[in-house]
C-alpha cells in the first residue's frame, strides 16, 4: 500500500492529533501538511531507521534563514551566529532546567512529528525526540512560526548542536519521555550539524511495557509507552504468505487492527491509525506478509470492551529485523514456537457471548477471573425512585466530591473542576430464562438514548427553573422510550463481583453484582444487578 493511501498527518485522540484533511495553520510562516509531504519526497524527512548521512559541514541555521521572508531584526541585533567549531558550555540533558539557556546541547534527533490542536485543527509546531551521549531522552519543540527555519535541515538519526534555547515545562498528558523539561527553540537558537565522531550517541531508548503495566495505566492519559510482541492476527487474519490485505478498506478506515502477544501474556488488541497503519502495511507487504514480530512506540492504552492499545502521532512501527529489540524477540520466538500457538487468537476479537444464566454460573466458579462478555437482553423497565445520573469530573468522569465552595476530583487530584452529569441508570432487563438489572454508566447511556446526560439534565432545569439544585430530576423520556428494545450489552465481571466484597460502583470501573441468595423475583433481580460500562454493541429487534 502506498503511503498516500492513509492520510497524513496522523489523527489520534491525543492533544497533538492531526486533522483527517490538511488544514493550513493560522500563522503564515508555518508549514502545511503538503509542505511536509514535499520534503519527504525530497528525502528531507527520513525515518529513524534510515542510515545516518552528514547533511553538510558547518551548516548554520539562523532565524534570518527563514524561507520566503527576511528577518525583521538584523543579525547584529540578534547577535553573531555561532560557527561550527565554536564550543559553548555543553549541557547534559539530565542537567536541564526551566528558563533561557546560553549553553550548548549535543544530541541525536531520534524522531519528529507535527503537533496539532485537536479542537481548533491548527498546527502548533513540531515535536522532537532527542537523545544525548549519556542516553537521556527529552522532548523538543519548535513553534509553528519557526518550523520553516529548521525543518529543511533536519533528518531523523542525524546528530546536531543547539546553542541558545529555552527550557519549558514538559506536558503531563501523553508524554514520550520522562524528563520534566522540554527543549524549546527560541528566537535566537542556532542549530548546526555535529561532525564530532568521537561522541557516541545511542540510536534510541525504548520504554517497553507489558500487559499488566498497560492495564494499570488504562484510560489515564499518561505517558505513552512502547509494546513488543508476536503478531497473532492482522485484521482478523492469521499472518501467512497467502494473506491478502484489503488496502482500499484500510485506506478508507485509516486503521489496521492487530492482535499481539508478548511471550505468554494475554493477547492485546493493537489499533494502528493513519501513518502508523500506512507504515505497517508498507513494511508488512515488503516482508511478503510473513513478518512475525512487531514493536510500536508511543501507545495509548484504552478500554473498548477489551484492553486496547492505540497508536498516537509520535508512534513508530518496527518489524522483525528493523531494530535490535525485534531481532532479539524473533530469536526467542524461534526457540519457543509453542508459545505462539498456546492462545487462540480469535478469542480476543470481541468479548465472549453469554446469557444472563451463563454469567451467573460463571461467577460461581472457583476459577473465574475478571472478564468481559456480550449479553443480549430486552429492556423491561427503568428503575425509578433514585438518581439516574451522577456529577462527574469533566476530564476523567470520576464521581466528583463536594468541597467548601467547589467540586473536587480525587482521581485527577484537582481541588476545582467542572462537573458534568454522567449516566448512572438502572434498567430492568430479561432474556429467555433470567432477569437482571443493568446499570448504565457514562457513554453507555448516550449510546442507548442518543442523548448526553448533561443535555437531558440541562433541559429539565431550563423547563423547571423554580426547583432547587438538590431536586431529584425524574427519569427522562429518552430512557423510558427504550423499554421494549432488545440490545446487546458489553458487561464486565470484576474482582469485586467474584469475591462479593461490594455491590457499589467505584469511579468509572464497571462491576457485575453477584447474586447472594434466592429471594422473591423482584428482590432477586435487584441482587443480580449488572453494572454495565462502555458500548451498546448493536440493536436486535
Amino acid at each position: 500500500m502506498k503511503k498516500s493511501g492513509v492520510p497524513d498527518p496522523v489523527k489520534t485522540n491525543g492533544v497533538t492529533a492531526a486533522p483527517s484533511s490538511p488544514v493550513n495553520p493560522v500563522a503564515q510562516t508555518g508549514v502545511s501538511s503538503a509542505d511536509v509531504h514535499t520534503m519527504k519526497s525530497k528525502g528531507l524527512l527520513a525515518a529513524s531507521s534510515s542510515p545516518i548521512e552528514p547533511i553538510g559541514k558547518a551548516v548554520l541555521l539562523r532565524p534570518q534563514d527563514r524561507v520566503g521572508r527576511k528577518s525583521p531584526v538584523s543579525s547584529v541585533a540578534k547577535g553573531k551566529a555561532i560557527v561550527s567549531d565554536t564550543v559553548g558550555e555543553v549541557i547534559a540533558f539530565k542537567d536541564l532546567t526551566l528558563g533561557p539557556h546560553e549553553g550548548e546541547l549535543r544530541f541525536r534527533l531520534i524522531h519528529f512529528w507535527e503537533a496539532w490542536n485537536s479542537l481548533s485543527k491548527v498546527l502548533i509546531g513540531l515535536e522532537l525526540l532527542l537523545i544525548d551521549g549519556e542516553g537521556t531522552v527529552v522532548q523538543g519543540f519548535i513553534p509553528c512560526g519557526r518550523i520553516d527555519t529548521y525543518l529543511r535541515h533536519m533528518k531523523a538519526g542525524a546528530t546536531y548542536r543547539l546553542n541558545k534555547f529555552f527550557g519549558s515545562r514538559n506536558k503531563t498528558n501523553y508524554r514520550v519521555s520522562e524528563g520534566d523539561v522540554t527543549v524549546s527553540f527560541s528566537w535566537n537558537s542556532v542549530l548546526s550539524v555535529l561532525d564530532d565522531s568521537t561522541i557516541h550517541f545511542p540510536d534510541d531508548r525504548l520504554r517497553i511495557h507489558g500487559y499488566r503495566e498497560f492495564d494499570a495505566a488504562c484510560d489515564l492519559k499518561g505517558d505513552l509507552y512502547d509494546y513488543l510482541g508476536h503478531i497473532k492476527l492482522v485484521n482478523g487474519q492469521v499472518p501467512s504468505e497467502s494473506i491478502v490485505l484489503d488496502e482500499a478498506g484500510i485506506a478508507a478506515a485509516r486503521r489496521v487492527d492487530l492482535h499481539v502477544q508478548t511471550h505468554d501474556d494475554p493477547v492485546l488488541k493493537l489499533c494502528l491509525w493513519d501513518k502508523a497503519a500506512s507504515d505497517f502495511c508498507e513494511k508488512f507487504k515488503a516482508s511478503g506478509c510473513a513478518a512475525r514480530v512487531i514493536l510500536v512506540t508511543a501507545l495509548n492504552p484504552k478500554r473498548f470492551g477489551v484492553l486496547s492499545l492505540s497508536s498516537m502521532t509520535p508512534s513508530r512501527v518496527f518489524l522483525d529485523g528493523d531494530v535490535q529489540e525485534t531481532r532479539d524477540y524473533l530469536s526467542w520466538l524461534d526457540l519457543n514456537l509453542d508459545v505462539a500457538n498456546r492462545v487462540k487468537a480469535d478469542v480476543v476479537i470481541k468479548p465472549e457471548p453469554a446469557t444472563l444464566g451463563e454469567l451467573f454460573a460463571y461467577m460461581k466458579q472457583a476459577s473465574a477471573k475478571v472478564a468481559w462478555f456480550e449479553c443480549t437482553a430486552t429492556i423491561d423497565d427503568v428503575v425509578h425512585g433514585s438518581m439516574w445520573y451522577y456529577i462527574g469530573c469533566g476530564e476523567c468522569h470520576t464521581k466528583a466530591t463536594k468541597g467548601a465552595t467547589t467540586l473536587m476530583c480525587k482521581k485527577c487530584g484537582k481541588s476545582e473542576i467542572v462537573g458534568v452529569p454522567q449516566y448512572l441508570s438502572r434498567l430492568s432487563v430479561y432474556d429467555h430464562n433470567d432477569q437482571a438489572v443493568f446499570v448504565l454508566l457514562g457513554d453507555a447511556g448516550e449510546e442507548l438514548t442518543g442523548k448526553k446526560a448533561a443535555e437531558l439534565v440541562e433541559s429539565y432545569y431550563q423547563a423547571n427553573d423554580s426547583v432547587g439544585e438538590d431536586h431529584i430530576v425524574p427519569v427522562p423520556r429518552a430512557l423510558i422510550d427504550t423499554i421494549g428494545q432488545t440490545r446487546t450489552f458489553i458487561v464486565k465481571v470484576s474482582s469485586h463481583n467474584l469475591t462479593a466484597k461490594t455491590r457499589t460502583l467505584s469511579g468509572q470501573r464497571c462491576s457485575l453484582l453477584k447474586p447472594q441468595s434466592l429471594r422473591p423475583t423482584w428482590e432477586r433481580m435487584l441482587m443480580r444487578s449488572l453494572l454495565m460500562k462502555g458500548m451498546i454493541m448493536q440493536l436486535r429487534l
